[in-house]
């Protein structure tokens, strides 16, 4: 068993080594939890390229010791003007393509939410420049890094599907083939726009010669997103959703995130009145608030603009009371909705100073839209594609609206003092996975790093299958496996350690200054701390 790592001056989790040790040189150097953050991510957007990059969104939670309440930076980019309907019709397409330029039509916002949450940072008295906090993604963009052996996978599998998308084999092939896992990889077009960023800053990528340039290779390749629509990004800065257990209060962010399924799923397990983490009541319990925060989620989450509810109502004791009510403890629920897929990553880091910070950014599917920009090296993301082209629909294409995401970054103040910060990859799966992680450790005491490596579930679509199936890694117990088919789950029994799991990570900050972080073993990442 992995064991939780201790420290008492700082530290960051992330799902690659490198960002994490990015980050902590940067808190080693005097900055703080945001600047770290910012390294991190930065770094992470080069060395797990397949997973993320500049191309994306991005979300924050941000707390500090004398706040009772969180920030929540929203960095989400909306559909180009141009974007709408008749774009896709006159196609001949009755669906957003999931790749390729027509899939690249949001804004992408991650860079925003750096610039809102430096402006929190320089609150903080944060000093270090922006070309420090960019330094080791520059390095490794332009020097290069060992490939992982989840890039090497990633490309190999989704070559066929990206082969022809505009600067996708350029970028990621080495003479036509994957690269090897453990050779040196570049990015020398991203490590210039890197470049350009420390010393022209972050608004350069919205409103400058960057955004420019960043228009000129999207309108090279056909997509609808112009210089225009960048100009207009700026990210957004407010509370956050919030919900009381019995241990504290959680949060996460607003929609169009699906944070509110997140809090939804552990309010109402809260209310089920379980005692036993990992048997068959924990198990169920959770998969059957799972099915009816998703249901909720559903019918209600997209871009604010267009909702006509206040998410907040659904957090409220009456309400999570009445629906738990409903919750069968002996029999699943038939389950017939389909998921969403992702892929992220999640970043956590607490300073000296006891602030920390929840930090989830994404290009959506692996690769996001398979879009590599030739001048600028950046790769987009495809969450755009999420957009119905059906009217009727919750999250019907319009143009400037914000796409639903399944990203949401978690953050719980405990009861006595304890502090919070996890998150983890995994699209449809990342509520399912926060809960499995925060009820073993913050209901049932488990410890940090064994709740993250247990075994995990996660209730969604099979690939290529007509039915919903739970997925149960096969370290679960026999018995337990057995109980949940007897109650009607319909269960896919998967490999020990499975990516569909997420790569989830952890922080707690003690009431004592203790430091203690976990990270996943189903991922390349790792716990930095001093």
């Amino acid at each position: 068993m992995l064991q939780a790592v201790k420290a008492s001056r700082g530290m960051v989790s992330a799902s690659h080594h490198l960002a994490s040790q990015a980050g902590l040189q940067i808190l080693r150097e005097g900055g703080n939890a945001i600047e770290a953050i910012v390294a991190a991510a930065a770094t992470i957007s080069v060395v797990y390229p397949h997973m993320n990059g500049l191309g994306g969104d991005g979300f924050w939670l941000v707390s500090e010791p004398d706040r009772r309440v969180p920030i929540a930076i929203s960095a989400v980019g909306a559909a180009g003007m141009a974007v709408d309907e008749d774009l896709y019709r006159r196609q001949g397409l009755d669906v957003v393509p999931p790749r390729g330029a027509l899939a690249a039509n949001t804004v992408a916002a991650t860079v925003s939410g750096w610039l809102a949450a430096l402006e929190i940072s320089a609150e903080w008295g944060g000093k270090l420049s922006l070309a420090r906090l960019l330094e080791e993604a520059i390095h490794y963009a332009r020097v290069g890094f060992p490939v992982s052996e989840s890039q090497q996978r990633f490309t190999r599998d989704k070559h066929d599907e990206l082969a022809d998308v505009p600067g996708w084999a350029d970028t990621f092939l080495v003479d036509g083939r994957p690269p090897a896992a453990g050779t040196l990889f570049t990015q020398p077009a991203l490590a210039n726009t890197l470049a350009r960023l420390a010393t022209s800053g972050l608004e350069d990528f919205y409103r400058g010669e960057l955004a420019r340039q960043i228009a000129g290779d999207l309108a090279r390749i056909g997509s609808p997103v112009t210089a225009d629509d960048l100009a207009r990004q700026h990210a957004q800065v407010g509370e956050p959703l919030t919900t009381t257990l019995r241990c504290g209060s959680v949060y996460n962010v607003t929609p169009p995130c699906q944070g509110l399924a997140s809090l939804m799923i552990l309010g109402l397990f809260d209310r089920l009145g379980c005692d036993e983490a990992d048997g068959f009541a924990h198990v169920h319990g959770l998969v059957e608030a799972t099915k009816r925060a998703i249901l909720t989620r559903n019918e209600h989450v997209t871009d604010p603009v267009y909702m006509a509810v206040d998410p907040r109502q659904f957090l409220s004791d009456a309400a999570l009371t009445e629906l738990a009510a409903g919750i069968d403890r002996e029999r699943a629920m038939p389950w017939p909705v389909v998921a969403v897929p992702g892929d992220t990553v999640w970043l956590g880091a607490v300073d000296a100073q006891g602030r920390t910070v929840s930090f989830i950014h994404s290009i959506y599917w692996e690769f996001g839209s398979g879009v590599n920009l030739r001048d600028t090296g950046i790769q987009w993301q495809n969450r755009g594609s999420s957009f119905s082209l059906n009217e009727e629909e919750q999250n019907y294409i319009r143009p400037q609206r914000l796409p639903f995401h399944t990203n949401n970054p978690a953050m719980a103040l405990f009861d006595d003092g304890r502090v919070m910060v996890y998150g983890t990859m995994g699209g449809e799966g990342q509520p399912q996975t926060q809960a499995a992680v925060f009820t073993r450790y913050g209901f049932y005491g488990q410890g940090l790093q064994r709740a993250i490596t247990a075994p995990r579930w996660v209730l969604s679509r099979t690939w290529g299958a007509p039915r919903t199936d739970l997925r149960m890694e096969a370290r679960f117990a026999k018995d337990v496996i057995d109980a949940l088919c007897d109650a009607g789950h319909e269960i896919s029994i998967v490999e020990e350690f499975d990516d569909a799991m997420g790569h989830a990570g952890a922080i707690v900050l003690h009431p004592s200054g203790v430091l203690e972080g976990a990270t996943d073993p189903r991922s390349d990442g790792a716990v930095a701390a001093f």
